[in-house]
């Protein structure tokens, strides 16, 4: 079973948490679903600082996830640890970086999963798997202990079955955490982003904002792909800086397509990385704008369904995750019904340090498609 790159036998009562296997647990070796990695790894010295309140709580750790290579692609795809199976259909990408973290809460072997997203690593697997994550604010759950992908981009965030299941999972990141109160038709003002995507994917997401009774605004961003192009540019600069020695020492250690990712952030040099933060600090303007006249944003977590494995590299194009970084906000990825086999996802974007109202609003979204 490829879902776990180590899972442990534990039983007994407490929360059964799933960790990706780039966060360090005491005693135990960190591989980032990476052989470069795990053939010179020797055991964590330490807990990373963000399963201090889940050791606290007494939570079970169920194993280790596995995940997309280096936590850089978005297909869940991994060479050396195989593909965690996604319980929705076989023949389709469970998505990545978090993909084992996505198929241990789908398929109930956890309660609770802590992932890591840096461009949609915890939205994307959600959305592939029908299950629902959660990207926190920038800087609020600490990073130290967890391998780094791109430092101005990383982020630690819930994955679970359902909004209760996440709530769970940031009261074990921060204890004393709660989730705010909301309800259907309570005035929530939520701007809807169009992007490019499948009919069938905007049909849904329509219905389900519908259904909340809440009021609902047509909202276009012109410079939504090109703040995706300069956050692109970015991440690639930032990971070449945090992977490059693994590639140059042992360039057979890494799978194919992360180490051409990891190579695409070889020429950005000092200057581009420069301009890119420039675009950074307007796109965090901009953002800090749209929340003094919403509550929430929303778009699809993802333009598409989910690829076959064949086809999973579509991720790429069809990602509306990446800005959401970009700004440093927190988003939800919740699954929504459609007319067809697959659940497509509904992307709801907040304002800096607005997880407990992003929960309420989506516990709102998931009773209103339940009475829909």
């Amino acid at each position: 079973m490829s879902t776990f790159i180590t899972r442990y036998t534990t039983a007994g009562p407490g929360i059964r948490l799933a960790v990706k296997d780039l966060i360090d647990m005491a005693g135990e070796v960190t591989t980032a679903g990476c052989r470069a990695v795990a053939e010179t790894a020797v055991p964590a010295v330490a807990d990373a600082a963000c399963l201090a309140g889940a050791r606290a709580a007494g939570a079970r750790i169920v194993g280790r996830a596995n995940l997309h290579e280096l936590a850089l692609g978005v297909t869940g795809i991994n060479p050396w640890y195989g593909t965690p199976v996604n319980p929705l259909d076989p023949t389709r990408v469970p998505g990545g970086s978090s993909s084992g973290c996505a198929v241990a809460v789908a398929t109930g072997e956890a309660d609770v999963a802590y992932g890591s997203d840096t461009g949609g690593s915890v939205r994307i697997p959600s959305a592939c798997c029908g299950t629902a994550g959660l990207k926190t604010t920038w800087g609020r759950v600490p990073t130290d202990g967890v391998w780094p992908l791109s430092p101005s981009f990383d982020t630690v965030g819930p994955m679970a079955r359902d909004v209760a299941g996440l709530a769970t999972g940031m009261a074990l990141l921060e204890p004393g955490f709660a989730v705010a109160a909301a309800q259907a038709g309570d005035g929530r003002r939520i701007g809807r982003l169009r992007v490019d995507a499948d009919p069938a994917v905007d049909a849904a997401v329509d219905a389900a904002l519908a259904a909340t009774g809440w009021q609902i605004a047509e909202l276009e961003l012109p410079e939504w792909d090109q703040v995706t192009a300069h956050a692109g540019a970015l991440l690639v600069a930032e990971a070449w800086r945090s992977d490059r020695a693994l590639l140059e020492r042992r360039p057979d250690g890494i799978g194919a397509d992360v180490a051409a990712r990891l190579r695409l952030g070889q020429p950005v040099d000092d200057t581009a990385m420069a301009a890119a933060r420039v675009v950074q600090q307007r796109w965090q303007d901009t953002v800090r704008a749209l929340f003094a006249e919403y509550d929430a944003l929303a778009t699809p977590t993802l333009t598409i369904f989910p690829p076959t494995l064949a086809e999973g590299e579509d991720l790429l194009m069809a990602r509306c995750t990446l800005p959401v970084n970009f700004a440093g906000v927190p988003a939800l990825s919740i699954p929504v019904p459609t007319a067809g086999a697959l659940p497509a996802s509904l992307q709801l974007i907040g304002p800096w340090d607005g997880e407990a109202d992003l929960l309420a609003a989506g516990a709102v979204v998931e009773e209103a498609v339940r009475r829909a």
